[in-house]
């Protein structure tokens, strides 16, 4: 694992989770708050694991591998969410999750490689 990748990776989360924040506010001044429910409540851990993330790479963390397992499968499901709705800023979020959540299975397969 190298210093780079990890850097690739914490860029892609810290996207991530400003882009998820983003949503998050956004979401709460919408109309159709019922509707927005899940995907509101999806960005909050979202952005919150992004953190989390990024916390455990810096201090090289024995559970790194685990914990960007944990991120991604929620950075995608952040991103399922989001595609079922049409505002801009739902529409930012897919692509940023998808790519923290590509990240984050390239450093933790990498990771699990060196153990």
């Amino acid at each position: 694992m190298t210093r780079i990748q990890y850097q690739e990776c914490i860029n892609a989360l810290i996207k991530c989770m400003d882009a998820c924040n983003y949503s998050y506010v956004s979401s709460l001044k919408e109309y159709d708050l019922a509707d927005l429910r899940e995907s509101i409540q999806l960005d909050r851990e979202c952005a919150d694991i992004c953190s989390f993330a990024i916390q455990a790479m810096t201090r090289r963390s024995p559970f790194v591998a685990e914990i960007l397992k944990l991120c991604a499968d929620i950075c995608d499901r952040c991103a399922d969410t989001s595609s079922r709705h049409k505002h801009n800023h739902c529409q930012d979020c897919i692509d940023t999750c998808r790519n923290a959540a590509m990240a984050c299975r390239r450093v933790s397969e990498a990771v699990e490689v060196y153990a």
